[in-house]
């Protein structure tokens, strides 16, 4: 500023002659003195409107890094769901799309097949839009639709989720906003969408692992799961005295067991044999069917029987597909499979995904007899009559 009122000033010098240029010289005179004395205010002026502004803003170092860019392709949209979060005990409200990401982050790998992905998401909203149609509440506090856990459909929240690397974030985005409004249904209602990690080969009837039978939840084969799971077979060892205390039996109550001990051995012919009745073993410790899904649907222990998902949730088990064998006193278990078997298997969906199938492709053969539906139509439309 101080260069430019310089140069109007000797603008003002130029042209005349004589008295003219003496008069003008005076004048100029004057008015130089006069630029020279705004010059000075402004100078006092200025640096004090600056710091005026400058006083407003917090130090540099004390700012911090700005907001986040939005990530590209953000789900959005549809009813809110209202996510409660056990570990902080809050509860995050976020549109129905976003809650699906979550769930798709915390319940399938990342690095999956496209598909296999788009499968998953679809079938994590089907869930969700199912709770909210029948207002089912169950479960979680009040003021929530549902809970973060393994209770309902595990999820991952916004601000943990916006550290997961911007490639995996685009890539479930991707598979959200393939599927966005698309639900599984039954006769026009929304299934219940069951899933779990790895098949044993087959699928498992709702009514034998839940005891209720659901019409879309039927035994399919699944033969991809041995090659892409690493979780398909899994070995542990269990002392006797550990199998009979979990079960609630003393060895009294197990004669066979006690009469193996005594003689020693193990193997095949033992008390703990994982074969069926008939075969000449001991009679009180055998496997005595099996389900449609190959898993094991009742055991005699003694006088007392179990069902397979008795025996794999009080032993601990992975799958209750398994077969076992005696080594001295400990019980060796072989089981197959990962989760309870039942509706859509994930590594199964992989396999799927890896050969060609579309996402509607596999939801359509792991749950019997469905088609897809749009969500806010179910969500806006009455209820059927109870």
């Amino acid at each position: 500023m101080t260069m430019l009122l310089t140069r109007m000033s000797a603008k003002r010098w130029k042209g005349g002659s004589g008295a003219r240029r003496l008069s003008r010289r005076n004048d100029g005179l004057g008015q130089a003195v006069l630029w020279a004395a705004g010059l000075v205010a402004l100078a006092v002026l200025l640096p004090l409107g600056l710091v005026d502004r400058l006083a407003d803003r917090p130090p540099a170092a004390e700012t911090g890094p700005g907001p986040a860019p939005p990530l590209t392709g953000t789900p959005e949209g549809g009813t809110e769901v209202r996510v409660y979060l056990a570990n902080p005990r809050k509860i995050e409200s976020v549109p129905l799309e976003q809650y699906v990401r979550g769930v798709l982050a915390a319940e399938m790998p990342a690095d999956f097949e496209l598909e296999a992905l788009k499968a998953q998401a679809i079938a994590a909203r089907t869930y969700i839009v199912r709770r909210l149609r029948t207002g089912d509440t169950a479960g979680v506090p009040e003021g929530a639709d549902v809970t973060d856990t393994v209770a309902h459909q595990v999820y991952i929240p916004l601000a943990e989720l916006a550290k997961r690397p911007e490639r995996t974030i685009a890539k479930l985005n991707r598979a959200v906003n393939e599927t966005r409004d698309q639900v599984v249904t039954y006769q026009g209602e929304p299934i219940m969408a069951a899933f779990f990690s790895t098949s044993n080969g087959y699928t498992e009837n709702a009514e034998d692992y839940w005891k209720n039978p659901v019409p879309y939840l039927k035994s399919v084969p699944s033969p991809w799961d041995q090659a892409e799971s690493p979780r398909y077979a899994e070995t542990v060892e269990l002392a006797q005295n550990e199998v009979l205390e979990k079960l609630g039996l003393t060895p009294a109550a197990v004669p066979g067991l006690a009469q193996a001990s005594r003689q020693g051995g193990g193997g095949a012919g033992s008390a703990f044999s994982g074969t069926v009745a008939g075969d000449g073993l001991a009679e009180d410790v055998r496997i005595l069917s099996r389900t449609a899904g190959k898993r094991v649907d009742e055991v005699q222990f003694g006088s007392k029987s179990f069902s397979g998902r008795e025996i794999r949730e009080k032993l601990n088990l992975r799958s209750s597909g398994f077969d076992w064998e005696r080594d001295g006193d400990k019980l060796r278990i072989t089981t197959y499979g990962y989760g309870h078997g039942v509706g859509m298997s994930q590594y199964g969906a992989q396999g799927m995904a890896k050969q060609g199938a579309a996402a509607e492709r596999i939801l359509t053969y792991y749950y019997t007899g469905v088609q897809l539906d749009k969500a806010s139509k179910l969500l806006t439309a009455n209820r059927p009559s109870s």
